[in-house]
């Protein structure tokens, strides 16, 4: 789920930052770059983990601005696939489940991925037939799910004014087999 990803940036340090420490202004900036971002087909970046090199510090004509090549170590989220994670129930609708970790929220458990013994409630909760007793997937509940993907859909030119804000990163979830939908069904 979490993995170090070593990568290399060329960095402009702004004029003010220079009064600071270099290993301080340069993790000021790359943490204004990475962290909370997602990084194509290597996830979210959680954290610097650590720099390791800084060479540079050259200024260009007509450049105020120092510019270093640091190597750095970023802690990275990132599920692989077949992965059981716990999350909690954050939207339930027609088109399925939408599921959060508390730091990322852009789990989707498809209609499609909800066993044929799921069914839709009438205040839009799903709901499971399991020998004829009635399990629902409420708001809030904890939920165990299997990752079957991640994906990284391109940057869309032009987005509706009603769609839902652009997800860099979007993990794709199942929750049909044993052990898997809300925790405390399995708990006895």
């Amino acid at each position: 789920m979490f993995h170090l990803s070593k990568i290399k940036q060329i960095l402009r340090l702004q004029p003010q930052s220079l009064n600071l420490p270099l290993i301080d202004a340069i993790k000021i900036e790359l943490e204004a770059l990475f962290l909370d971002k997602v990084v194509a087909n290597l996830g979210l970046c959680i954290s610097i983990y650590d720099i390791l090199s800084i060479d540079g510090g050259f200024i260009f004509p007509g450049d105020g601005c120092p510019t270093y090549e640091v190597i750095m170590r970023l802690v990275m989220f990132q599920p692989f696939v077949g992965e059981i994670i716990s999350g909690k129930i954050e939207e339930s609708s027609k088109d399925g489940l939408r599921l959060s970790l508390g730091f990322f929220n852009d789990i989707h458990v498809p209609a499609a991925q909800l066993e044929q013994k799921y069914k839709r409630g009438d205040d839009d909760i799903w709901v499971w037939d399991y020998e004829s007793q009635y399990l629902h997937l409420d708001l809030n509940e904890e939920v165990n799910f299997k990752v079957i993907s991640v994906k990284y859909p391109p940057i869309p030119a032009q987005q509706d004014a009603n769609s839902r804000p652009f997800a860099p990163m979007i993990i794709e979830a199942d929750v049909t087999e044993d052990g898997l939908g809300v925790v405390s069904w399995w708990q006895d």
